[in-house]
């Protein structure tokens, strides 16, 4: 265990903490930036985050219970109510989930879903990171880790396709999106 504990204090694990706590800070500092402004952020950050996690140490839980979770659902529907405002018509996006038939695994994604999600899992990490007990934090890396190879890990590169294609389309909706925003206020 004394080799383990000190990989809690590792480069992977401290440069994973440090952009999955900026993702966070930056979601909850949207309420005034654009649409378009938070998916140029997010372009570039959820490719370090994704980079981070899959750099992060393969370990054990130590503890018997898992970790408290912190994010309500009350924390996740504002942020989600938050982002889906602010993308409008660009939120949905298809995701194919089977390599096979298309037809069999398209459905409908949402980014502010998929941010929202990735949120909750970054936030839960980052508060029990945060608690200084090591077995905690240590329980916090291999929960995130399991959670980034099974669910947010899969959201993020699904998301980031569709930030990449809301970004580069040649559809104005997002500017007309923000636009109406701006007429709403007046």
């Amino acid at each position: 265990m004394e080799k383990e504990e000190k990989v809690i204090y590792s480069h992977q694990v401290a440069e994973f903490a440090a952009s999955a706590n900026e993702y966070c800070k930056y979601l909850e500092s949207t309420r005034d930036i654009s649409g378009i402004e938070i998916l140029k952020v997010l372009q570039r950050l959820l490719p370090y985050i994704y980079l981070r996690g899959s750099l992060l140490p393969l370990l054990e839980p130590v503890l018997e219970e898992p970790n408290k979770k912190t994010v309500t659902e009350f924390d996740w529907t504002r942020m989600h109510e938050n982002l889906l405002s602010k993308l409008g018509s660009n939120d949905p996006f298809p995701v194919i989930v089977s390599l096979g038939d298309p037809a069999d695994g398209l459905y409908t994604g949402s980014i502010s879903e998929n941010l929202s999600d990735i949120y909750q899992d970054l936030k839960d990490f980052i508060v029990s990171y945060k608690s200084g007990n090591e077995e905690v934090m240590h329980d916090a890396v291999w929960e995130v880790l399991m959670n980034f190879e099974e669910f947010w890990g899969k959201k993020l590169l699904n998301v980031l396709t569709a930030i990449h294609d809301v970004l580069y389309s040649e559809d104005d909706t997002i500017a007309d999106n923000e636009q109406n925003e701006d007429d709403e206020t007046v």
